[in-house]
């Protein structure tokens, strides 16, 4: 039975007790009171052992709440850590990309420049020796109209016409 329920019954059997008169005293029936004096023996054992239960189960949740906050932290904590980690590679290896698009703009730009002075090379050398084919050209144009000019008779003058 619930204890304050025992109270109010014994405020009750007070209230509805024969007031004795010319004092501040009641007459109470005596059974009544012992009755309900035995049942609140009874009943605030089993408060208390409720109570006991109830701070024993609150104990309980609040070491699972705290290692479950605990759990939560850590992880949390490993995830800033990943995330902290992958930031850190992210980071190198944007690094390095732009290293490798460096390097590969030189290389580009070396290559560019080497291309360039093979180009020019093979462009000089092929001029030489278009000059030298146009000088053996030339000559052999000369060698030729030289010849000809040798081997061609000589016309006797013409005389005049009067």
């Amino acid at each position: 039975m619930d204890i304050l329920h025992l109270i109010d019954r014994l405020e009750e059997l007070f209230n509805d007790s024969k007031a004795v008169p010319l004092t501040h005293s009641v007459m109470v029936d005596e059974d009544k009171m012992l009755d309900i004096i035995d049942q609140m023996r009874i009943s605030i054992p089993e408060e208390v052992k409720k109570a006991q239960q109830i701070i024993v189960q609150k104990d309980r949740i609040l070491a699972q709440a705290q290692e479950e906050a605990n759990r939560t932290v850590e992880i949390a904590r490993q995830k800033a850590d990943d995330l902290v980690h992958r930031d850190m590679i992210v980071q190198e290896a944007q690094r390095r990309a732009e290293q490798i698009v460096a390097q590969a703009r030189l290389d580009a730009e070396a290559t560019r420049r080497d291309a360039d002075d093979y180009v020019l090379a093979a462009l000089n050398h092929l001029q030489d020796e278009l000059d030298k084919l146009s000088n053996q050209v030339r000559n052999g144009i000369r060698t030729v109209e030289e010849d000809q000019a040798r081997r061609a008779p000589v016309s006797p003058p013409q005389p005049l016409e009067k």
